[in-house]
């Protein structure tokens, strides 16, 4: 199914849903940088979500060097920001959390 790209004001109020990720300098993605305390739990992080990905057929864009992780969400069919970026975003939210708590 084709997703469309959110408008302005409902990019907006999404993003208010969202701790941490902000909007990308060229408008087209939200971006979050997740940090670790060890490679393991930013691994099983990348693990977790890339199932999440697949499951939701939406991949990230994303950078990992030991404990950190850099996430860049946007859907490149629609031109921009969609429902499964939002989706996905809070879905990596979960996950990190179970890898943060102390």
């Amino acid at each position: 199914m084709k997703q469309e790209k959110l408008d302005e004001a409902t990019i907006a109020e999404a993003l208010k849903g969202l701790d941490g990720w902000t909007r990308a300098d060229d408008g087209i993605a939200i971006e979050r940088k997740f940090k670790f305390r060890t490679f393991r739990e930013a691994f099983g992080f990348m693990t977790e979500a890339a199932l999440a990905a697949e499951k939701l057929d939406h991949h990230p864009e994303w950078f990992n060097v030991y404990n950190r992780v850099d996430v860049r969400l946007t859907n490149h069919d629609a031109g921009g920001l969609t429902e499964l970026d939002f989706k996905l975003a809070s879905v990596m939210d979960k996950a990190a959390v179970l890898r943060t708590k102390s």
